[in-house]
């Protein structure tokens, strides 16, 4: 099942794909906030839990296979990634949160470097936080989307891995989704339902962030 809308017109879909098929360039990777691009150009920012399929999102929405590293370790990304769609927008690839198994030390510093970013990047339009459609919205993404309520930054629920459930536990996982977005003041009231491997619902994803240029 793909989540269907009517929010874009077809020449709005066609104008967001045709910004898509333009080039796409990995940037730089940042570990500390001094090492930031300074550019005034805008941004959007992927999160979600380790492996939860950002890399594979972001490379599916580009067609490319190897834009973001992926890899079956949970927890490989590390910085935050920059990526420069056609000198339009960067897309940033944040670190995955979740991974029982990193250091603790390591997590604090993640969390610190990625909060004190939300709260103090002017040019981020928005944050697409990924969640897993198999399990959806887990206490650890709800201290997320607290952590973006928080920092009053706008975010937007998008669904991963909608091929590998039924369409009726989808529409289960969405309803439950929006109610419980309607407890976060931060969060955008539309679900985005995605698969990578099936390129489901990239179309609208990429009319989303066109919009945001």
């Amino acid at each position: 099942m793909e989540a269907k809308t009517d929010k874009f017109s077809s020449e709005q879909i066609s104008e967001a794909k045709a910004l898509f098929n333009k080039p796409c360039t990995f940037v730089l990777s940042v570990a500390k906030l001094d090492q930031l691009p300074l550019t005034e150009m805008g941004e959007v920012a992927f999160a979600g839990r380790s492996n939860v399929g950002k890399s594979s999102l972001i490379n599916a929405l580009f067609n490319q296979r190897k834009l973001a590293k992926t890899s079956s370790t949970p927890g490989r990304t590390q910085q935050l990634n920059y990526f420069n769609l056609a000198d339009k927008i960067h897309l940033v690839d944040l670190p995955g949160y979740g991974f029982a198994q990193a250091p603790e030390s390591m997590v604090k510093n993640w969390q610190k470097l990625i909060f004190t970013y939300l709260q103090g990047r002017v040019n981020l339009k928005r944050v697409f936080l990924l969640i897993d459609s198999r399990h959806g919205i887990k206490k650890v993404d709800e201290e997320t989307m607290e952590l973006l309520d928080k920092a009053a930054v706008t975010y937007q629920i998008v669904l991963t891995k909608t091929d590998k459930i039924s369409a009726k536990e989808l529409e289960t996982t969405i309803n439950k989704t929006k109610e419980i977005i309607k407890k976060h003041g931060a969060a955008y009231v539309d679900v985005l339902a995605t698969s990578s491997e099936k390129n489901l619902g990239l179309d609208e994803l990429k009319a989303e962030i066109s919009s945001l240029i």
